[in-house]
């Protein structure tokens, strides 16, 4: 065995394999035909001296050995990136790379801001990935991103976090709702009320819970889904009314899709947080783009 002899073409390969957990999944990511890649995984697996993968099945499983190698790989991406952002400072701030992870929800602010930062500084590239609470949760454990735009920040992850804007929660109705229009409505008279709700472990979800059990309210849980766009269809459809936040609802409000209901104690006011983990060195692009998120923030 002579690791000598791998490539790092060869070993990005092997780690998209890794992540997507299919051949077929990874040469598209990377956009290489199948054969090209199963051959490069191969000579890989001959230079390491043991197979990499085994297939059980329709699935594929790392060995021990490819275990191994995967988180080599990781140590050596990661060490690429510093040595890339390394390089990028020599050049000052316009060169360079970024990514970052976003909360679904901000996606209705941040890309706004993303494009006046791309505009100003076109000399970096920057990547932009969107999930929900437990996509980026997972993303920043393996600390696979720069920066984390999310509402709450994780209390059992060792990070910086620090609030940039406001993220106001209210809850929507169908313009034919019963409530539609009325006043100052008591959270007690949404006892009967059916909702459509994201997905457990949402920060949205979970500080409406928080607010309706201070209450003495139980919503009726009608239907979990794990996207916005989805639960404004599912909404506006009548099946039942949804706490979203306020920056998603825009272009709904102003059609008449759906309507604002004036509950007592609403609007919820969360805060959007960036976040890294402590004591990660930052890039001159993360620290341009954290400088620009706050000065140019909603």
């Amino acid at each position: 065995m002579n690791l000598r002899h791998a490539t790092l073409h060869q070993l990005r390969i092997f780690q998209a394999v890794a992540e997507h957990n299919s051949f077929a999944r990874a040469a598209e990511a990377l956009h290489l035909s199948p054969p090209t890649l199963s051959l490069q995984v191969k000579q890989l697996a001959e230079t390491v001296g043991q197979p990499l993968f085994e297939q059980l099945g329709k699935k594929i499983f790392l060995t021990a050995a490819g275990k191994i190698l995967a988180e080599a790989c990781q140590d050596i991406a990661r060490r690429m990136d510093l040595l890339s952002d390394d390089l990028a400072a020599l050049q000052g701030v316009e060169r360079g790379s970024l990514k970052i992870a976003i909360l679904t929800t901000v996606k209705y602010t941040v890309p706004k801001l993303l494009g006046g930062f791309c505009a100003a500084h076109p000399g970096i590239d920057v990547a932009m990935v969107v999930g929900n609470r437990e996509n980026l949760l997972q993303r920043l454990s393996q600390n696979q991103d720069d920066l984390y735009i999310m509402g709450q920040p994780p209390e059992h992850m060792d990070v910086f976090c620090e609030a940039f804007a406001d993220n106001p929660l209210v809850i929507v109705g169908p313009p034919t709702h019963a409530l539609a229009g009325k006043r100052r409505i008591r959270p007690e008279r949404l006892r009967h009320e059916p909702f459509i709700m994201r997905e457990p472990g949402s920060g949205t979800r979970l500080t409406m819970e928080r607010f309706f059990s201070e209450h003495g309210v139980t919503p009726i849980n009608r239907l979990e889904l794990g996207s916005n766009e989805a639960i404004k269809k599912t909404v506006s459809g009548g099946l039942g009314l949804a706490v979203l936040s306020a920056s998603t609802l825009d272009a709904e409000l102003a059609l008449g899709e759906l309507v604002q209901l004036d509950v007592m104690g609403f609007p919820l006011i969360r805060r959007w947080h960036l976040v890294y983990p402590r004591g990660k060195r930052q890039s001159p692009a993360a620290l341009a783009f954290k400088a620009w998120l706050f000065e140019h923030r909603p």
